[in-house]
């Protein structure tokens, strides 16, 4: 089958071939044709070794698409469901999962390190125990999601990860409360939902900060009050806040400069959501005199903070009833053989999101 191939981490190009097999199907596991692919920020982070990847390996995370077969012991799916991919299973009987923290669950982080692919020449890895860049993927059962008939795949694979992880930081680890000010810095595909998690939780200001003007625009355009450049971020804090700081700032790009700014553009007493996956290597850093004086409260948020499932059914639930705009986050939908351009775009700010249709 066709898959797209990363040979080594720091190359900027993937390589589309057909020579690709899916194996490890067995008991427990199910093997999905996917349909639609969402490129995430992830998977070029991965490509440039900034998120930890063994290679060769196939990006994607965010898919969505139909049941082919099911493993031994599998219960609740049947060969033809519509199903998306959920990237981290939880497991349901580690710690975290029985303290309602599944998002916490490593079970699917184990799967990580084994092989999922195979071509002529040895073994090929999947991003994240997933690798959705392709024609077909085995994964475990609990990666697969059944999803409700009228949600298109493409909208599906975008609730597998950015939507849900957006929407989340906002909802269920920030929660933002109704008629406060919001900054946004990062406004790609899960800023985006980030904006529009903190608009359907009733904000009264939204500021978009990103260097990028199609991702500005794009924010005004999903529910952010006023969009700057990060050279307009103070000025920006003063005019809506007096200089006192955002109620949340939301830190959507995962480096270390951006969360300082972030920190510094909160109030006393607010709260910092850092939602970008950044390196091990880098670095945030506070002193503890601002740590206890400033009383800002620092929330890591991973995968939205909360429930996947739950978080799943809580986004289309909002589709559905208009309150957020998933079609417009696709300003792309591509082939797989023209995965490195839509790859480019999304370096240069050109795309917000891009669904691959395989």
């Amino acid at each position: 089958m066709r898959a797209a191939v990363l040979h080594e981490i720091g190359q900027d190009k993937l390589e589309v071939l057909d020579d690709v097999e899916a194996v490890g199907f067995g008991p427990g596991k199910v093997k999905l044709r996917v349909r639609a692919t969402g490129l995430c920020h992830s998977d070029v982070s991965a490509m440039s070794g900034v998120l930890p990847q063994p290679a060769p390996f196939i990006p994607g995370h965010e898919g969505a698409g139909e049941v082919v077969d099911i493993g031994d012991g599998v219960t609740g799916l049947s060969a033809g469901d519509r199903v998306l991919v959920c990237w981290l299973p939880a497991c349901g009987t580690c710690p975290a999962c029985k303290r309602g923290q599944t998002q916490l669950c490593l079970a699917g982080f184990m799967n990580a390190g084994t092989p999922n692919f195979k071509r002529p020449g040895g073994d090929v890895f999947g991003f994240a125990g997933t690798g959705t860049f392709t024609e077909e993927v085995v994964v475990d059962a609990g990666c697969a999601v059944p999803i409700p008939d009228d949600v298109p795949f493409e909208i599906a694979a975008l609730i597998g990860c950015g939507v849900t992880t957006g929407l989340g930081a906002a909802i269920n680890t920030a929660r933002v409360e109704a008629g406060s000010s919001v900054a946004v810095i990062g406004c790609g595909g899960v800023g985006i939902s980030t904006i529009q998690g903190a608009r359907v939780q009733g904000a009264a200001q939204i500021v978009a900060v990103d260097p990028v003007e199609s991702r500005r625009e794009a924010a005004l355009r999903f529910g952010a009050t006023e969009a700057v450049a990060p050279d307009g971020l103070a000025d920006a804090k003063q005019r809506i806040t007096a200089g006192e700081g955002f109620d949340y700032v939301f830190e959507v790009v995962g480096k270390s400069v951006t969360a300082r700014t972030a920190y510094e553009s909160t109030r006393r007493g607010g709260t910092l959501c850092v939602v970008g996956a950044g390196a091990m290597d880098d670095n945030f850093q506070v002193n503890m005199f601002e740590l206890f004086f400033d009383e800002k409260r620092i929330l890591p948020s991973m995968y939205g903070g909360g429930d996947v499932l739950r978080s799943y059914e809580r986004a289309i639930g909002l589709w559905r009833a208009g309150r957020i705009d998933l079609e417009s986050m696709i300003t792309h939908r591509v082939q797989l053989a023209e995965i490195n351009d839509a790859i480019d775009q999304m370096r240069t700010g050109e795309a917000l999101r891009t669904c691959i249709e395989l």
